[in-house]
Parts: structure tokens; C-alpha cells; sequence
């Protein structure tokens, strides 16, 4: 899919307008957010927080290796 994006002023910011088509192919609606993220090509946006994923991954890494004591600290 490819698409001319105008830069608009709105406001005292500038700002993109995106058609339903976009939205829907990125999974999102009106409220929701989007997060800009720096790729050696140029932006990317995406509905999912990248730093939040890193983290989140590396939580469930923990748990894994941590099964065991985990599970006995949940018995108490």
C-alpha cells in the first residue's frame, strides 16, 4: 500500500490525517496511539510500544528461568 501524506498545520502543531484504509491496515481508531520508531530506513509507525515489547520479553525470559521459585513464592 502506498500513499502521499500531506504535513498540515493544526493548530499550533503539525499533524498527518489518515484514511480509514490506514487506520485499518495498522489496527487502530480514533483515540488510540501510535508510536513513531527510527529505522534505518526512515519512520515506522506502529500500534505497539517497542520498549514495552523489549521489556516484556525480557520479563517473561525471567520467568522461565525462574519457574520454580516463582511458583513456590505463589504458594504463600
Amino acid at each position: 500500500m502506498k500513499r502521499t501524506l500531506k504535513v498540515r498545520k493544526i493548530g499550533n502543531s503539525y499533524g498527518l490525517i489518515l484514511n480509514k484504509e490506514v487506520l485499518d491496515a495498522l489496527g487502530v481508531g480514533e483515540g488510540e496511539a501510535l508510536f513513531v520508531v527510527r529505522t534505518p530506513d526512515g519512520v515506522r509507525l506502529t500500534p505497539y510500544d517497542p520498549d514495552f515489547a523489549a521489556v516484556m520479553e525480557s520479563n517473561r525470559d525471567y520467568m522461565r528461568r525462574h519457574r520454580n521459585a516463582l511458583r513456590e513464592l505463589a504458594k504463600r
